[in-house]
């Protein structure tokens, strides 16, 4: 019985995170209604404050949710560039390039920083800031990058590459502004190699 019970609380979750994450993309997190995504779940209001406590409980779980999708299509990107320093580069390239993307757009970049605050305080910005200090930590063992300190380089690498998908998703023409914010990362990234790209 406690097992069924658990299913179904798990299966609510994931119909409620579901039918927030189509609401949040479609309609924003201000003007998505409660009553509605609710119903779209085929759930009532009490579920929704059961499981996640009210909307922003769920924005966070949405956020969470694509967020972490995010991560997982960067680190893609960074093993189909071959790992290494290319893959470091092409994962943070990847990050600011998912900006183009309307759901990550206004779920991750606009809403969830207006909701939740400081997106460099999430556990799934955390979890991603790890994985590019390991990375850091391997190439300057390698001499690949210069012997900075791993923990500092990760954070203004992630930084950057979050700045400005943040900057991109903002802008009135996120089309012009990706190339510009892609060249400079590049080039504040080349600047960790120990020995300059050609």
């Amino acid at each position: 019985m406690a097992k069924r019970r658990a299913e179904t609380r798990e299966e609510n979750r994931a119909k409620l995170v579901a039918a927030g994450r189509r609401a949040f993309a479609e309609k924003g997190y201000a003007a998505a209604s409660m009553d509605e995504l609710t119903a779209a779940a085929g759930l009532t209001r009490g579920a929704l404050y059961h499981n996640f406590g009210d909307k922003r409980g769920l924005l966070a779980a949405v956020v969470e949710q694509v967020d972490s999708e995010m991560a997982a299509r960067a680190q893609a990107a960074a093993a189909r560039a071959g790992g290494g320093w290319e893959g470091l580069l092409a994962e943070g390239v990847a990050y600011i390039e998912m900006a183009l993307d309307p759901e990550v757009q206004r779920i991750v970049l606009l809403d969830g920083p207006a909701v939740l605050g400081d997106p460099s305080h999430w556990p799934s910005q955390n979890s991603c800031l790890e994985a590019t200090r390991r990375t850091v930590e391997r190439l300057v063992g390698e001499g690949v990058l210069k012997p900075v300190d791993a923990e500092a380089a990760a954070r203004l690498l992630t930084g950057a590459a979050l700045n400005a998908a943040l900057w991109v998703a903002a802008s009135e023409k996120p089309q012009e502004v990706l190339p510009k914010a892609l060249d400079t990362f590049r080039h504040l990234a080349a600047g960790l190699l120990a020995r300059p790209s050609r």
